[in-house]
């Protein structure tokens, strides 16, 4: 055999064809949808941010407006993902597990807050629980609309089909012998449920509320129609934004969008190390 032709074997076998053609073409669009929609957009916040210096930072950051606004951004948002859990968890069990007339009906409303606008969404709980609304009435005097209560039930409408949807498909793909040969072991239904179906369920119930809790912080439409949007009480760090865009104060603007995108990454951040120690522990991944 030739140098020449050793050469080019040698070349083949470092640098196999692919069975799927264009991955550098695809990489390329990759990268470039990347730069252009999310890190561009991105860097053009901090670069922003960065016109006020280390001591405008803070002094955005710690105003007390802006701190109460984050925590009921914040806090709203991560309450609301929990419930979320708990009702998606046990929603796509009810969808995958049983059959009944209607199934298919409450399947498909499961969607309904995709497809619903959220500024119809906002108007149309604002009305259920406002005092004098079907919902609301009932609960006087103890008052749901236009407090933190209301902006927690906006969110559980829009952040629910998160959580069945990610649940979904991975519970009708557990193996239900498992759980026969943990109930003919001896093992009571609780105990089928905590050790042998959730500890399979958790990376996805973990996604299911970091899509849920992701999509609650950055919820503006639904939420300002029903929060009562009063400063230190129901304001949501959304809308403070778009006060300090409407004061031309861009800066404290794009200030109170950094603070949220770093509190959000560090939260996603934390959920994604925990989905990974329970794959290794599980081994499900």
């Amino acid at each position: 055999m030739t140098h020449t032709a050793t050469a080019a074997l040698t070349r083949w076998r470092l640098k196999r064809p692919s069975i799927i053609p264009g991955f550098g073409l695809t990489l390329g669009f990759s990268l470039a949808y990347l730069s252009l929609i999310i890190l561009i957009p991105i860097a053009g916040l901090f670069w922003r941010t960065a016109a006020l210096g280390w001591g405008g930072f803070f002094a955005v950051l710690l105003d007390q407006r802006t701190l109460r606004a984050l925590y009921v951004s914040f806090g709203t948002a991560f309450f609301a993902a929990l419930v979320n859990v708990v009702f998606g968890v046990i929603t796509a069990w009810v969808l995958t597990r049983y059959r009944f007339p209607g199934r298919r009906l409450i399947d498909a409303m499961v969607d309904l807050p995709f497809a619903l606008p959220t500024a119809v969404a906002g108007i149309a709980l604002a009305s259920l629980y406002a005092p004098q609304g079907w919902v609301g009435s009932f609960f006087m005097p103890f008052r749901i609309a236009f407090t933190p209560y209301g902006i927690v039930i906006a969110l559980v409408f829009i952040g629910l089909p998160f959580v069945v949807r990610t649940v979904q498909p991975v519970m009708e793909e557990l193996d239900r012998e498992v759980e026969e040969a943990a109930a003919t072991l001896g093992a009571s239904r609780l105990q089928t449920i905590f050790k042998v179906i959730l500890p399979g369920l958790t990376p996805s119930i973990l996604t299911g509320f970091a899509l849920a809790f992701a999509r609650g912080v950055g919820e503006y439409g639904s939420v300002i129609f029903i929060a009562g949007n009063i400063p230190y009480v129901s304001e949501i760090a959304p809308l403070l934004i778009v006060i300090r865009l409407e004061e031309f104060n861009y800066a404290g603007a794009t200030a109170i969008a950094t603070i949220m995108l770093l509190i959000s990454f560090a939260m996603l951040f934390v959920i994604n190390l925990i989905q990974g120690w329970n794959r290794r522990r599980y081994g499900n991944g």
